[in-house]
């Protein structure tokens, strides 16, 4: 799942990325839908994530102190030729080369339309609340890549079933409560855009009853059969609306 968001001027872009690194595997958790691969229960609640993690370019980047140092990163690295463009660097989020966007990828596919667009709207208040930190000269947090990556893989394993790694300590905490200081951290631009009670709502919603990662998993244990799970998901996607959002 793919999220822009439109930025006007580079720098602040960059400055985005820095700040909203520490909370992309929250989102990863709260879209976990792809547990089953051919057939066979793969225990991650997004084994989607772990597919496409496959990719050397794919994860967390580092924080970069400009826009200069981040296009410089994505030389060095087409320069290896491992890969024939800066299209094939598949961060969790990154610059778009086409638009003046803020591209935000770490996001499984979301089983309902209402989740989605919760997710979408959460994207962009974290990267409006990132702007505006940068403006008032807040420091990213200081998370290392290697522990952002432990903790995009702890979300993509359990989903929102167990602990999330809190970005502002940097330690596990019940998954329901790192979701709530997310949605504190970027609560002036939830309510900036009019967002903050639905937006609660839904993904606090998704808290409680669990992800679409659960709910396949619950299919699965009360029929016993791949084809039931598909054939919920297909009917709940497409019963599906927008009705708070």
């Amino acid at each position: 799942m793919r999220l822009p968001r439109a930025r006007r001027h580079r720098r602040p872009r960059v400055a985005i990325l820095n700040r909203i690194r520490a909370w992309l595997p929250v989102l990863l958790a709260l879209s976990a839908n792809s547990p089953f691969r051919d057939g066979e229960d793969t225990g991650y609640a997004s084994f989607r994530f772990v597919a496409w993690h496959h990719w050397p370019t794919a994860g967390p980047i580092d924080v970069f102190a400009d826009a200069a140092a981040y296009r410089a990163f994505e030389q060095e690295l087409v320069a290896t030729g491992a890969i024939l463009d800066t299209g094939m660097l598949y961060f969790d989020a990154r610059l778009s080369h086409s638009h003046q966007t803020v591209e935000v990828r770490i996001a499984d596919v979301c089983l309902t339309a209402e989740d989605g667009a919760a997710l979408a709207c959460m994207v962009r208040a974290l990267v409006d609340q990132a702007a505006d930190d940068w403006r008032g000269g807040v420091a990213p947090l200081p998370a290392s890549t290697a522990a952002i990556r432990l903790a995009s893989w702890t979300a993509a394993r359990h989903g929102m079933r167990d602990r999330l790694v809190d970005p502002l300590t940097g330690t596990a905490r019940p998954a329901s409560a790192v979701v709530d200081r997310m949605l504190a951290w970027a609560g002036p631009s939830l309510r900036r855009h009019g967002d903050e009670e639905a937006v609660r709502h839904a993904l606090r919603a998704i808290a409680h009853r669990g992800t679409g990662a659960d709910r396949q998993w619950s299919v699965y244990a009360r029929t016993g059969s791949v084809t039931q799970v598909v054939l919920d998901a297909a009917r709940v996607s497409r019963e599906s609306g927008i009705t708070r959002l």
